[in-house]
């Protein structure tokens, strides 16, 4: 018996084994298709590339195109070669790749950014499908095992696999045969609509409050392909200067916040988000002065398993394992070691305020800027250029016990190595208010909002957070709109409308963010 047969116990689904070609016929022009995955990994590979080589190879492109909605951002492979052939007309609701980024900004593709819990969710309830009777037409899952009962044993990511394919008319299984079984890794609790939701028995990290396989009707699987293709895996972010005293400004207020008593000696579950300052703050936390650590995130990176390795990370709940290929390589090589301390679960859970909440976690993410009040743009470049999309952030932002946001204090551009502040008058587009970040972080320094107003948040910004070729000009615009507006007796949070995006204009026009004065 072969493995893919080995993989499969239910055995009546061995009639449903094919290969990859013969399922090109089910797919039509303008069908709403949902896959498994969560950033490059525990993502389809074997079918949408057979599609995207049967586009290409009969000269389909733009003939062919589909709705797609995934958990996050997957392979570059699948998705982003799909955009380069014209194949998605709508994409749902996070996504990483140049081709797919540029048919989004260049208006070919539609689509949608939503807080990742949100989504899940809202594709259960038909919101996106509403044209379709609210149902997904075809499911692509990938699996490492399917058991007796034909419960799916998913890869490395969760996703929204439960949402999807309790909406999808059809479904296909590609088994993964290149890569361990993961069963006993997932905590999948079933999705169920309002409005007598119970809620998630969620009190540690380490607490499994559902099952280990997603329960299906085996009726609707209507072909199994396996597959030996690996997760393509997500490049390792290095740290550099900046990265690693940003990851110091974190390291030494959690000390503080530890002495003042408002963190436990081994802090809150962690929540990270990726990058160089993420990995860089993960490697500080490896080698700090905090044991017992615990993680409730969306990724685990390279980064986290040198966090386990330090025997500072007693366990690690996530979405998605989302490693490099050596990295891979290495957790599946210290199997046992790794895998007894990792959970995977789906987005409407792992994303969800109340355990968030419940378990009073840090949130740590990387905005494009954020601006003197304390709002923060993680989406759109100029206020209008995609990039990726929101993410979880938000989920976690809103609902953490502390809201910790960073990034460099500014970035180059082409013509000037400090052309960009990342601390403005005013972010040109509002992914997260000033009414859900605590803690604001650069390479200069850390302000700690909590309590404050919004002009002493606003000096504590530049003082702690602007690079110094910007603070004085950040300074003096503070300085002129809080005259202004107070002598108008509208100065709770000052403004000059004429003059708030001078900066952002100039840089546009002039390739820098430095301007000579703030005239009109």
């Amino acid at each position: 018996m072969s493995e893919i047969h080995d993989r499969i116990r239910k055995t009546s689904l061995h009639a449903k084994i094919t290969k990859v070609e013969e399922v090109i016929p089910l797919f039509k022009n303008g069908m709403n298709v949902g896959w498994s995955g969560f950033t490059p990994a525990g993502y389809p590979k074997m079918v949408p590339i057979a599609l995207a080589d049967h586009v290409e190879k009969n000269g389909l492109q733009g003939k062919l195109k589909f709705n797609l909605f995934i958990g996050a951002s997957v392979g570059v492979e699948t998705e982003d070669r799909w955009a380069s052939l014209d194949m998605i007309d709508r994409r749902w609701p996070y996504q990483t790749g140049k081709n797919i980024q540029a048919g989004i900004n260049e208006g070919r593709i539609r689509m949608g950014d939503r807080h990742l819990s949100m989504f899940a969710q809202d594709l259960g309830y038909g919101f996106y499908t509403k044209d379709n009777g609210g149902r997904l037409d075809i499911a692509i899952i990938e699996c490492s095992a399917i058991t007796e009962n034909g419960g799916l044993v998913l890869t490395a990511s969760c996703g929204a696999v439960p949402e999807i394919v309790q909406i999808a008319d059809k479904i296909i299984i590609e088994i993964n045969t290149s890569i361990p079984s993961f069963e006993g890794l997932h905590d999948i609790i079933e999705p169920v609509n309002p409005p007598h939701r119970l809620p998630f028995l969620i009190s540690r990290v380490d607490d499994r409050a559902g099952s280990p396989y997603v329960r299906i009707d085996t009726d609707r699987i209507v072909a199994i392909v396996e597959s030996k293709h690996p997760d393509n895996g997500r490049s390792f972010s290095e740290q550099d200067d900046t990265s690693k005293a940003i990851a110091d400004n974190i390291i030494d207020f959690f000390k503080f916040e530890v002495d003042n008593g408002r963190l436990p000696k081994n802090l809150l579950p962690l929540q990270s988000g990726v990058g160089s300052i993420a990995n860089a703050v993960i490697g500080g936390l490896a080698n700090g002065p905090f044991s017992g650590l615990n993680v409730w995130t969306e990724v685990l990176q390279d980064t986290m398993l040198d966090f386990f390795d330090s025997g500072k990370l007693d366990f690690a709940s996530t979405v998605s394992l989302s490693f490099s290929v050596d990295g891979f390589k290495r957790f599946y090589g210290n199997w046992d070691k790794y895998s007894s301390k990792v959970m995977m679960r789906p987005l409407s859970v792992a994303n969800h305020p109340e355990p968030i909440r419940r378990l009073g976690c840090i949130a740590m993410n990387t905005p494009v800027e954020f601006d003197i009040y304390a709002h923060a743009n993680s989406t759109l470049v100029g206020g209008t250029r995609m990039i990726n999309g929101i993410g979880g952030s938000g989920d976690f932002l809103r609902n953490a016990y502390l809201s910790i946001m960073h990034t460099p204090s500014a970035r180059p551009t082409k013509t000037d190595p400090t052309g960009i502040t990342c601390v403005v008058p005013h972010v040109p587009h509002v992914d997260h208010t000033e009414h859900d970040l605590d803690v604001l972080v650069t390479e200069q320094g850390l302000a700690d909002l909590r309590g404050l107003d919004p002009k002493s948040r606003a000096r504590l910004i530049i003082d702690k957070c602007a690079h110094p070729d910007y603070k004085p000009l950040l300074q003096e615009y503070l300085d002129m709109a809080t005259k202004e507006c107070l002598a108008r007796k509208a100065g709770h949070e000052p403004q000059l409308l004429d003059r708030v995006f001078k900066m952002q204009v100039n840089l546009a026009k002039n390739g820098t963010m430095k301007i000579d004065n703030w005239e009109i």
